[in-house]
């Protein structure tokens, strides 16, 4: 069992809020480092997606100990491979707080082991500030706060997100085909998106599932083909929407009008096949995301680091945005109650705002959930760009249809 990585990499805010981060550096940090814990699928089914939360908290840290660290301190990242498991990430949060008694945690990926963690976190009273948790309706412990701005009732609010701007296309679909993997979030998604279609008044053609891991895409692509949905909805996460669409390719079928929940971003924006794919998002590297500074200057550091690192894509979007996010909060909470105290940051969090890369996030809703500030992108010349709504497309960039 592949247990333990140790990152001990640093810094100082890119901003605890937007406004701090073109400020004059400050002394560079001394003392005991401030010790944060957490665990990444860097290997398993979720790896693809989880090395750029890995790259992220890299940066994040680096840059904060560039400058005053946290308290004044250093910060170290001690971070433990999970396997993509997530009655491992729970053995590994016992561990992080127990054994290596780290001073805060944060993460991990995935909804499953976000589970597992807040549970740990519930036991010994620890906040928790996590990436991507996509069924709200299951953090209920009162010291979990969510970076993923899905608000409290994604599997309503993202699909009619979807289906407003595809209300808004030239052509409409008015037929749809679902196909989803049991992963639990994007299959409540996907639950939720045939609920918001059949009130919408859209002719469900397939509503087909797949366990999740499952690596033959044949049978429902040829289910899909059969079909002939004008619009075809895929519940996937991770590399399953290109191995779908591989499926597809090999039956000479080219779906019409296709969108991917949760997939893995640069793998699915080169594949060929993918033209005109659409996802959620909430954060893209194009203006008006980057007119913030903060912004910028991370796309920047981002886009070299993920290049060095052979990443398949180096853009920053919707995953290292919720990644850098969570370090903005976590970062928010110490910063104005100069302290530790979990109790404290968490009572804090709940009473203010914080800025982030993404939008603005409050914590005062349903289980600590805030707003909707998911967006609408599309693959448009082997590139990610945001389509819905108007006002936070790229320049010049609108949806294109079949």
């Amino acid at each position: 069992m592949k247990l333990t990585k140790r990152f001990i990499v640093a810094a100082g805010a890119l901003a605890l809020s937007l406004g701090l981060a073109l400020q004059p550096s400050a002394a560079a940090p001394s003392g005991p480092p401030i010790r944060i814990g957490s665990t990444l699928a860097l290997t398993g089914p979720l790896s693809g997606t989880a090395i750029i939360h890995k790259l992220t908290g890299e940066i994040y840290v680096e840059q904060l100990n560039k400058k005053n660290g946290l308290l004044g301190r250093p910060v170290e990242w001690i971070l433990r491979d999970d396997q993509s498991k997530p009655d491992l990430a729970r053995t590994l949060y016992e561990q992080l707080i127990t054994v290596d008694k780290v001073d805060l945690i944060i993460g991990p990926y995935a909804t499953p082991n976000i589970v597992s963690a807040m549970g740990v976190a519930q036991r010994y009273s620890k906040m928790l500030i996590h990436h991507t948790m996509g069924i709200p309706s299951l953090a209920k412990y009162d010291m979990q706060f969510p970076a993923w701005s899905v608000g409290p009732n994604p599997e309503t609010t993202v699909p009619n997100t979807l289906f407003d701007a595809l209300a808004a296309s030239p052509k409409p679909p008015k037929t749809i085909a679902i196909v989803t993997s049991k992963f639990p979030s994007v299959y409540l998604m996907s639950v939720g998106a045939r609920e918001v279609a059949k009130k919408r008044g859209l002719t469900e053609v397939l509503f087909l599932e797949w366990e999740f891991g499952n690596r033959d895409y044949g049978p429902i692509a040829n289910r899909v083909k059969d079909a002939k949905p004008d619009f075809v909805f895929v519940g996937a996460i991770g590399l399953e929407g290109n191995l779908l669409l591989d499926a597809m390719k090999k039956i000479d079928y080219v779906p019409p009008l296709h969108y991917y929940m949760y997939p893995a971003p640069g793998p699915l924006a080169k594949l060929p096949e993918a033209k005109g794919a659409l996802a959620a998002s909430i954060f893209e590297q194009h203006p008006p995301f980057t007119n913030n500074p903060v912004a910028a200057e991370f796309v920047k550091i981002y886009n070299d680091r993920a290049a060095k690192a052979g990443l398949a894509d180096n853009s920053v979007e919707t995953q290292a945005a919720a990644s850098f996010s969570t370090w903005q909060v976590l970062e928010a909470a110490v910063t104005a109650t100069q302290s530790l105290d979990d109790k404290a940051m968490a009572q804090w969090l709940k009473k203010n705002r914080v800025d982030t890369i993404q939008g603005r996030l409050r914590f005062d809703n349903t289980n600590n959930y805030g707003d909707d500030l998911m967006r609408v992108k599309q693959v448009q010349n082997g590139h990610w760009v945001t389509v819905w709504p108007r006002e936070w497309a790229a320049p010049g960039a609108k949806l294109i249809t079949p």
